[in-house]
């Protein structure tokens, strides 16, 4: 039997809870090191979307099975990503210490089998205990089979997910930025960093910035190439999309190579405007012609009309109407911001995977404290539903039965959403998905007495 195990599962990931501080970039959760996810889903989680990679988990085969294909993210070309690879260790593997000749083997075969651009290695718990020294096989493996092979130090004891993507940009800072020379760099090249492409959103972005001639070098980690990311060192500017994805990789690239970055959002018509005229005020502050911030200018004016003629329609539908946030990070402002555009009123926001940054964002727009809320259990949120009465409900899939039950319209707007809400097309599709979900019909069936209650006697 091959050394290499390969699986496909679905599964679903986010970014847990966390808190700034001043030095580092968020601390562990509260509780369990590696409460709703260890530090290896975060590190898989953030690398995985490197589109023409082996991501190879050196570890039992549980290990893998718990994290394949946890995002929702998209490939405009390779599918190798897609692909599980496991060194499906064994009880008499890890007895005997046969371990890390094991792991050469199957990089080996995955060089001879899928010529990929390169091979991502992920330590686990099993493999950290036993004291497999990962980054030696990982260096020898590059020069006997002649392919970058990037050791990824990730071990689930060792804290969180969100502890997990800081991990993965170590890793990538380590050992692939900066190992690439790019043969044609040019004054308006960016990265966008801690943007998944989920669904696919990110091209509803990426062809606004083409037509102002702003190259996107990098988007780490959506849709990405290893040429890519090895090359984002010779970028002039970046733009921060998710906080508690990669803000330690965006840090220290500007302290490495002077490249200057900001946290903006895609999400909602005036975040998607100020995010792109940010990006040109970087560019030009770093050498881009200063003509560049006049044609972003048209750009915006032409969108922004074109936008709002299309949501016309659904402001007269949807203005007013109430909604319930239970997703939290960057979206529970980003996208809060973009609801409030179009008239509709917040209710309730989570902010239980939230910044320092992100919930002052929140209290500036919605000016009531009282709107905010931390994790709560299943029971509170029903409970929350049924005494504000939201007309729609807002989050993941792990609580979309919570609204079902409370007979509340619901939408997904995390990782497994299977619509794409960014730039100025996504408002336009994320006002009709609501739209559509508020004024089902469904819902005033539902909500009729069952008709046998009507025979009941008080």
């Amino acid at each position: 039997m091959s050394s290499i195990e390969m699986q496909m599962r679905d599964a679903s990931g986010e970014v847990f809870r966390s808190k700034e501080t001043k030095g580092a970039c968020h601390e562990a959760s509260q509780g369990s090191a590696a409460g709703g996810g260890c530090a290896f889903d975060g590190a898989k989680v953030v690398l995985q979307p490197i589109t023409d990679v082996a991501h190879l988990v050196h570890a039992p085969l549980a290990c893998e099975g718990n994290s394949w294909d946890n995002r929702g993210a998209a490939s405009s070309g390779p599918v190798l990503w897609r692909t599980s690879f496991t060194t499906d260790l064994t009880e008499l593997e890890i007895v005997t210490g046969d371990s890390e000749r094991k792991l050469l083997k199957a990089i080996g075969e995955i060089k001879e089998g899928y010529a990929p651009a390169a091979i991502f290695v992920y330590g686990t718990c099993v493999t950290e205990l036993i004291g497999d020294d990962i980054a030696a096989v990982c260096r020898h493996a590059a020069q006997k089979f002649a392919i970058p092979v990037v050791p990824v130090k990730s071990p689930g004891f060792g804290g969180s997910k969100n502890l997990g993507t800081r991990l993965a940009g170590e890793a990538l800072l380590e050992h692939v930025i900066g190992t690439v020379e790019a043969d044609d760099p040019g004054p308006c090249d960016i990265n966008i960093l801690g943007e998944f492409n989920l669904s696919g959103e990110f091209w509803f972005v990426k062809p606004l910035l083409d037509r102002l001639g702003i190259r996107v070098r990098a988007c780490i980690p959506g849709d990405a190439r290893y040429a890519q990311v090895a090359s984002a060192h010779r970028s002039r500017a970046a733009m921060m999309v998710c906080s508690t994805a990669l803000i330690n990789l965006a840090r220290k690239m500007e302290e490495r190579w002077n490249i200057p970055f900001f946290e903006g959002s895609f999400y909602g018509i005036s975040s998607t405007s100020e995010s792109l005229r940010r990006i040109a005020q970087l560019l030009v502050k770093k050498g881009a012609g200063s003509a560049l911030l006049h044609h972003v200018e048209a750009l915006l004016a032409e969108e922004e009309e074109r936008a709002w003629k299309k949501l016309e329609a659904y402001r007269r539908r949807l203005e007013g109407k109430r909604v319930h946030l239970n997703t939290g990070g960057v979206k529970s402002w980003s996208i809060v911001h973009a609801l409030i555009e179009i008239g509709m009123e917040i209710v309730g926001t989570s902010i239980r995977k939230s910044t320092t940054r992100d919930k002052e964002r929140i209290k500036q727009m919605l000016k009531d404290e009282n709107h905010l809320h931390q994790s709560m259990a299943a029971s509170e949120l029903y409970a929350m539903l049924r005494e504000h009465k939201p007309d729609i409900m807002l989050s993941g899939g792990r609580t979309q039965f919570v609204a079902l039950e409370a007979k509340i319209p619901w939408l997904d707007v995390n990782q497994e959403r299977q619509h794409a809400y960014a730039g100025y097309e996504g408002m336009v599709e994320l006002a009709r998905q609501i739209d559509l979900a508020i004024h089902n019909p469904v819902w005033a069936q539902l909500r009729k007495p069952a008709p046998w209650k009507q025979f009941v006697t008080p």
